[in-house]
Order: C-alpha cells, then structure tokens, then sequence
C-alpha cells in the first residue's frame, strides 16, 4: 500500500501540478498588484469611482445590482488568462518548436560526479524492478 502512494507522490505529473499550485498563488498577488495598482486607479480616474465594482451599480426593490462587479471579474481573468499565455504558454510554445528543429542548444557534459551519480541511480532502479 505505501508503495503504490509512494510511487503516486513520486509521478512527475502530481509534482508538477503542486507547483502550478504554489506559482499561481504567487501570480495571482501579481495580478492583484497590477489590478489595485494600475486599473483600478485608471478606473477611479475615468468613472470617479475607487474601482470597478462600484460602477454601474443600481437598486430594484432594495435588490443590489452591480454590473461593475461582473466587469471587473471578468477584466481580473482576462489579465491572468494574458499573463499565463504571454508569460508561460507562449515561451513553451517556442521552446517546443526550436526543439522539434533541433536549434535547442545541447546541455554541458555531465561531470564525473554526475556520470557516477547517473550510474548508481540506473544500478538502484534495476535493482527494484
């Protein structure tokens, strides 16, 4: 049992989802940074008001309603959906394709160190199979 959840936790894909994690939680304070920094000043400057969600905003039998609220949540995705595909799609993209040319540049030799290290992983890896 432990060595199913072992070789689970282990999987390259579970690893990489934990860091797509952590990053977006860093990039989403970016985005927030960007939003409260420079929109929603630019906002305060063209409608009057502190920031989107108070724009547009109207009651209908003591029901509030806030267009506002929408825009600036659908203005907060399409800055980060921007900032992922110019920031992180875009370059994997061309890597990607450089790869598929061949213009990716070879890595430096392994050093003696590694070559070692690299050989007693193979070692250990055939000795559990």
């Amino acid at each position: 049992m432990l060595k199913g959840f072992k070789e689970f936790i282990m999987r390259g894909n579970v690893v990489d989802l934990a860091v797509a994690v952590v990053i977006g939680a860093a990039f989403t304070k970016i985005i927030g940074a960007v939003v409260d920094g420079l929109i929603n000043p630019l906002i305060a400057a063209i409608f009057g008001k502190t920031d989107l969600t108070g724009v547009w905003t109207f009651d209908i039998n003591e029901a509030k309603f806030s267009i506002g609220l929408i825009l600036d949540a659908a203005l907060n995705f399409l800055f980060v959906a921007a900032a992922i595909y110019f920031f992180i799609v875009m370059p994997l993209n061309k890597l990607a394709e450089r790869r598929k040319r061949g213009q990716e540049p070879e890595p430096d030799p392994l050093t003696t160190d590694q070559e070692l290290l690299t050989e007693i992983r193979d070692l250990l890896r055939s000795r559990q199979a």
